[in-house]
């Protein structure tokens, strides 16, 4: 550690004299991941939180390793491929900013840049997951200002953006994942395909996958989605660790529940049964890892309850009665849109103005 301490204070020695200047955003970067912050309150109070923003998504990613080893061992390596490319161009991206307008580089993408290649298929070409992340940190962050600012949850915005242009790319080529011996692990990739997943032979022939295989990862799918219980012990933790609110995860599985329970009841044919719906698709991962995002979702705790419960009714809705086989994505990117004026209600409801006299 000394010697790579040795290495940045001899960068920084260099871009204070003018040399690798547009640079610093990127040495403070390398000098925050290895080092930690060394930023301090001016005046009191003096206040000691271990929750900052490196810790925060570190949390994140390690919650999220169970549903990525998982997702290697039912997919083949070529996973790490596709997470490396994301990666590598949207962390281009993220530079890119932080050099034009001389400002550090952000945490944020280290988890945006693991999210998104878990949402996609695992046949995808390595040039779709290279247009989906640009566009993602692009359009859904950095012309907002960056980390913090940004209104959509960017790796929703990358996968939403290719799969509107490349439709037959995203939706109709689907690996079969491994499940004997090593798996994967010993494998790039597998030249099983299919062009159904749990959600389209509901879809179309009204088939209900067993919940066992949904459950363990023995169906096609996305490529991070499909090791539910990885998913579901990955978003326990993050409870746990109180780096994510119980409140939207546990409304918005509920919600599911309730809707689809109701639904089933009365149209059979068109709405799945609650168990189905909660362990088919994205929901499980969508409800743990990004629709807890604190940036793009409410920050009151009435307001938490209204996304998920809004959450919940238009996975079931789109899920339903569109043309998609899937809601998760759709629904999380439209209550983003909607948190600030559902914060704004909330707070104009419980803080009356007193009335003057």
């Amino acid at each position: 550690m000394k010697l790579i301490k040795l290495v940045i204070n001899k960068l920084y020695q260099i871009s204070s004299k003018g040399k690798l200047s547009k640079f610093k955003p990127v040495i403070d970067a390398i000098d925050g991941f290895f080092f930690g912050t060394d930023k301090t309150t001016t005046s009191a109070p003096h206040v000691l939180d271990n929750i900052d923003i490196k810790r925060y998504m570190s949390t994140v990613i390690i919650a999220l390793i169970p549903a990525t080893i998982a997702s290697i061992y039912f997919y083949g390596f070529r996973v790490i491929l596709i997470i490396l490319v994301s990666y590598i161009f949207g962390g281009i991206v993220e530079v890119m900013f932080a050099v034009v307008r001389k400002k550090e580089i952000h945490e944020g993408f280290l988890v945006t840049g693991l999210i998104f290649p878990l949402l996609l298929p695992p046949t995808v070409p390595l040039w779709v997951v290279a247009v989906g992340i640009i566009f993602g940190v692009f359009f859904g962050k950095e012309v907002f200002g960056g980390t913090g600012r940004n209104i959509f949850n960017p790796a929703l915005v990358g996968r939403l953006f290719i799969t509107v242009c490349f439709p037959a790319i995203m939706t109709t080529q689907w690996q079969q994942p491994f499940l004997k011996g090593f798996g994967g692990f010993l494998k790039y990739t597998s030249d099983a395909i299919t062009s159904a997943t749990p959600l389209i032979s509901w879809k179309t022939q009204n088939v209900i996958t067993p919940y066992l295989d949904l459950l363990i990862g023995k169906t096609a799918g996305s490529i991070g989605e499909t090791f539910r219980l990885g998913i579901i012990l990955g978003g326990l933790f993050l409870i746990w660790t109180k780096v994510a609110n119980w409140r939207i995860p546990f409304s918005y599985i509920l919600s599911v529940f309730i809707f689809s329970a109701v639904g089933h009841t009365f149209l059979p044919q068109k709405i799945a049964p609650p168990l189905f719906q909660l362990l088919s698709g994205g929901v499980l991962f969508g409800a743990f890892f990004m629709a807890t995002d604190p940036v793009t979702t409410p920050f009151t705790k009435t307001g938490k309850w209204i996304a998920g419960i809004m959450l919940g009714f238009l996975t079931v809705l789109i899920r339903s009665f569109s043309g998609y086989v899937e809601g998760v994505m759709f629904s999380i990117v439209l209550m983003n849109a909607f948190s600030p004026l559902i914060d704004s209600l909330v707070l104009s409801v419980k803080y009356k103005p007193i009335p003057q006299r």
